[in-house]
């Protein structure tokens, strides 16, 4: 491998403490990068990508930051993502906590979300159902889509019956109101956003 595995004085140092090659395939494979991609984006050969994904070859710094140069990434930056705390990204019905109220029942997505700015429910409203008068504060927006049924959405003095495929979008120190007024339950998706 020559002078991709040697930093700028021919020097062979080399990063010991983390597992190197499966860090760089698992950031390659982020980026959607096959080796022999990133290879050619590198500058080095298949092999190379090859032998330090498989641990064979320990790369001094220098060479690893030519490497990444082809994803592109920073050193910083590959050695400090997180591959193992990764939160869950897929929730099945069965596992989202109920957090209805009354006759409104709701799941919320992704309950175990540390740092959250977005809450995104399913929600079924059954006859008659009203959430009464809600708030949205200045930082907040709000949006959502009718699945099936009808809803009455009141912003502010404005009123609206959405039906199935009907959605909203409202933002900022705004009161507003939800009702089912259909003949049947309706089903809501609905995400707020707090800035």
């Amino acid at each position: 491998m020559g002078e991709a595995m040697m930093d700028a004085d021919g020097q062979t140092s080399s990063v010991e403490s983390i597992d190197v090659g499966a860090r760089l395939k698992s950031v390659r494979k982020l980026y959607r990068l096959s080796q022999r991609q990133l290879a050619q984006r590198a500058g080095v050969t298949n092999a190379t990508i090859s032998l330090i994904e498989q641990s064979r070859v320990s790369p001094s710094l220098h060479s690893l930051n030519k490497v990444l140069d082809g994803i592109p990434i920073s050193l910083a930056d590959f050695f400090s993502l997180q591959f193992t705390s990764e939160p869950t990204v897929f929730f099945r019905a069965e596992a989202m906590p109920n957090i209805s109220s009354g006759a409104i029942h709701r799941r919320l997505v992704g309950e175990n979300r540390s740092g959250r700015r977005m809450t995104l429910l399913y929600q079924v409203y059954t006859l008659g159902q009203d959430t009464g008068v809600c708030y949205l504060d200045r930082a907040s927006e709000e949006g959502g889509i009718v699945v099936c049924g009808q809803l009455e959405l009141t912003v502010g003095a404005d009123s609206a019956l959405l039906a199935a495929g009907d959605g909203y979008y409202f933002s900022g120190f705004r009161l507003y109101r939800l009702r089912n007024i259909g003949d049947c339950n309706c089903i809501l998706v609905s995400a707020r956003c707090n800035a």
